[in-house]
């Protein structure tokens, strides 16, 4: 869909090793996220979530980002993979899909260098325009070690409340159990320890499809994970997959300098 090819020079490296982060391919297709939304959830005020970023790439299409400091913004690398920057466009400080609060164009966006499938699902994004903070606009802590198994957790975003339904008008929250690795293992296979799983016994809550880059965020204020993958949404037995903040930590902090 988009071929406006993007040339980013990166001169984050570590010394006798590969590049933490590689720049934005262009001239590749847009391909679909997941199955699914947020099910389950409430409507919430942006003022709960003030660090939540609306996510518009292109025209149709869209994801969730959160606010980290007051320049640089953390999504999911399958959002901006083979998109050009210039058809990103993040929307701070409101509740409603689409509309209010201030718009911040990308700079520069960088996703791991060992993303590859479903691993190391993590993109950072440089803002033209800072964000100015207040009531609705505040940055995430942002974990630095595994989110604790059984904890509960919140995630947010504007996804769809039904399978193939169109997006929600209104910030929607969730809130989900962190699940250990083993047990994600036995519904997926494939899990890294770059993945942290979060679902609820029965199912009927979680996150995907228009909320894919969005925060999962643990008791008030630390960043656990970001919106990935996962089998359909909300469903018993597949629990949804998290790009594992804690564990790209490190990265984070050496990509964009906070």
């Amino acid at each position: 869909m988009f071929r406006t090819a993007l040339f980013v020079l990166v001169v984050v490296a570590l010394s006798g090793a590969s590049p933490l982060v590689k720049p934005i391919p262009g001239s590749k297709p847009w391909r679909s996220h997941l199955d699914g939304r947020i099910v389950g959830g409430s409507a919430v005020s942006i003022s709960q979530y003030p660090w939540q970023l609306y996510f518009e790439l292109g025209t149709y299409n869209m994801c969730g980002a959160s606010i980290i400091s007051v320049n640089w913004a953390l999504s999911a690398a399958r959002c901006v993979d083979g998109v050009s920057t210039s058809q990103m466009l993040l929307r701070a400080g409101t509740s409603t899909r689409g509309s209010g609060g201030t718009t911040h164009r990308v700079a520069a966006a960088y996703i791991h260098e060992g993303y590859f499938g479903n691993d190391y699902d993590i993109c950072v994004l440089q803002v033209s325009n800072s964000f100015r903070f207040g009531t609705n606009v505040q940055p995430v802590d942002l974990a630095s070690a595994d989110a604790t198994v059984g904890s509960l957790a919140t995630v947010t975003g504007w996804g769809a409340t039904w399978y193939n339904g169109s997006p929600s008008d209104t910030l929607l929250a969730a809130t989900v159990k962190i699940i250990d690795r083993d047990t994600c293992n036995r519904s997926y296979g494939g899990i890294t320890d770059r993945m942290i799983c979060a679902g609820v016994t029965g199912g009927g809550y979680g996150a995907c499809q228009g909320d894919t880059g969005g925060p999962l965020v643990s008791g008030s204020t630390y960043q656990v994970g970001i919106v990935s993958w996962g089998n359909g949404c909300g469903l018993a037995d597949y629990p949804g997959v998290y790009t594992n903040v804690g564990n790209l930590w490190p990265w984070i902090q050496q990509a964009t300098g906070i």
